[in-house]
C-alpha cells in the first residue's frame, strides 16, 4: 500500500510560493557579479588614491 504523506497547509503554501520564485537567469547573475566587481575595484582605486596622495606621501615616518 502507498503511504500518503500529509502536509500542512502552510507548508503546502510555502513549497507553491518557492517554486514560483523568479530564477535569475545566468546573464543576470554575470551581470550582478560585474556591478559588484565594479564597485569594488572603484573603491579599491579610491583607497589608492587617498593612499598616494596623503599627507605622508613620500615620508619614511622617521621624522
Amino acid at each position: 500500500m502507498a503511504e500518503i504523506n500529509k502536509l500542512s497547509v502552510g507548508k503546502v503554501l510555502e513549497k507553491l510560493r518557492r517554486n514560483d520564485a523568479p530564477k535569475k537567469s545566468k546573464m543576470m547573475r554575470l551581470e550582478e557579479e560585474a556591478e559588484k566587481m565594479d564597485e569594488e575595484i572603484q573603491r579599491l582605486r579610491a583607497a589608492t588614491r587617498r593612499l598616494k596622495s596623503g599627507p605622508r606621501a613620500g615620508t619614511t615616518g622617521r621624522d
